[in-house]
């Protein structure tokens, strides 16, 4: 029963993606297209900056909240609505923070710094949308999807008339706050009328939650430094073009990533549910984990690979060329952070998770390093190298440095076993089978 469900949820929040995505393709394509390499690249560098925050205001409590639901249920309510008012005064302060760096950083760019300021709005409805965690633990992503495809249409809508009327830079800024309140809101009315729970605030719940999350801060920070320094190091040290194109490249290597964000997502429960029931159950479903996403990367990375240059050329055109380079490379740094995601999950339930900031501290520091090396050489391509040198180091060699995470690394390997993968197709269609007729 618990599979049918997981794989019902699973399925509503991969359906509701792929719109989602198609929609972000064709309203991405139309808006790089109309901005040009120079805006696109000011719109993606504030969101580089902005990302920079994130760790910080989001203050690791969405990579424990899951597990504290279901752990205390009876408690939910104090739970989700601590967390709340805790990241909304965090994200405050973040805005005032990355508005202060535009300012003294790209003191002489009248629009950079504008187009910061309005992006980082964004934060303050990024906590609020929080809720989004309560439906994942209690498995009702269907209410979560439907959610983000109707903001999504709506901020789709959005775009398409300033994109008619013709509106500058700043507008398309404002965009990523609108998607975000929207959902917020939603969930919020969705929450009060099917929880059984109101929500409430406990200080002293919030600092007990926030000293398990604490380790996250930091390692989602580091990951954020070595997932977004090259996007800021190439505006800094080349120009708003060549971050246009870089940016181009990664959105392409990016477009499918719902998909594995759906499957990591709607694992994550059972994974802890296995946990709790016996060792060798959840380290069972920690491999097959890592065999679904490692194969359905791998398998993506291929096609993107040997086709990057017509897709470019297809979704942004003749005049971001420049970007498939860069684009056969980045794609393969995906593979090795779903990789990381997976990895994550396994040392929170193994209460692990303080060895986080060690790890990604080596990521960043090894990223940015590489991304001095080689951005001023090979320009846009050494910032790709980077990244995917930085990736694989993190996420795969260090778990065989670190004795703690050598047990994960044997998991990850069982995982490569083609048998297990083909194992859980026929799993998944025997579950599938046994709804229809059900």
């Amino acid at each position: 029963m618990e599979n049918i469900r997981s794989v019902k949820n699973a399925a509503w929040i991969i359906a509701c993606k792929i719109v989602q995505s198609v929609l972000g393709l064709i309203i991405g394509m139309i808006s790089a297209r109309y901005l040009g390499p120079s805006n696109y690249g000011i719109i993606n560098y504030a969101a580089s900056v902005v990302a920079f925050v994130v760790p910080i205001t989001q203050l690791g409590l969405r990579s424990t909240l899951v597990q504290e639901i279901i752990n205390a249920p009876k408690k939910e309510g104090k739970i989700l609505g601590s967390a709340l008012v805790f990241e909304m005064a965090a994200s405050l302060l973040g805005m005032v923070g990355v508005t202060a760096f535009a300012m003294i950083v790209n003191r002489t760019e009248k629009d950079t710094i504008i187009v910061c300021a309005l992006y980082s709005i964004s934060l303050f409805f990024q906590a609020t949308e929080l809720t989004q965690y309560w439906f994942q633990a209690k498995l009702l992503s269907k209410y979560t999807s439907l959610t983000m495809l109707t903001a999504y249409i709506i901020v789709s809508a959005y775009k398409i008339y300033l994109l008619v009327s013709e509106k500058s830079v700043h507008w398309f800024a404002i965009s990523q706050a609108l998607d975000y309140a929207l959902i917020s809101v939603i969930l919020l009315i969705i929450y009060k009328k099917i929880a059984d729970q109101k929500l409430s605030f406990s200080f002293k719940l919030g600092m007990e939650m926030l000293s398990k999350s604490k380790y996250f801060i930091i390692s989602g920070l580091m990951v954020v430094i070595f997932a977004q320094t090259d996007k800021i190091m190439i505006k800094l040290m080349i120009d708003n073009t060549a971050e246009g194109y870089y940016s181009a490249a990664v959105a392409c290597a990016s477009m499918t990533s719902f998909v594995f964000t759906a499957i990591i997502d709607s694992m994550r429960p059972m994974i802890f549910e296995a946990k709790k029931e016996s060792e060798l159950l959840f380290q069972r479903r920690v491999s097959e984990l890592y065999s679904i996403i490692i194969y359905f990367a791998f398998a993506q990375c291929l096609v993107i690979s040997v086709f990057s240059k017509l897709m470019i050329r297809i979704l942004y055109g003749a005049a971001y060329l420049p970007a498939a380079p860069s684009l056969s490379i980045v794609v393969w740094y995906t593979t090795f952070s779903y990789i990381g995601s997976v990895r994550n999950i396994w040392l929170l339930a193994q209460d692990l998770q303080k060895y986080l900031w060690r790890i990604n501290l080596a990521g960043a520091v090894a990223n940015i390093i590489l991304n001095f090396l080689l951005i001023p050489s090979m320009g846009i391509i050494g910032a790709a190298i980077a990244s995917l040198v930085t990736q694989f180091f993190t996420n795969v060699v260090i778990g065989f440095i670190f004795k703690p995470l050598r047990p994960n690394n044997s998991l990850m390997m069982k995982g490569l076993d083609p048998r297990l993968m083909v194992a859980e197709v026929k799993q998944l269609s025997v579950i599938l089978r046994r709804k229809k007729k059900s």
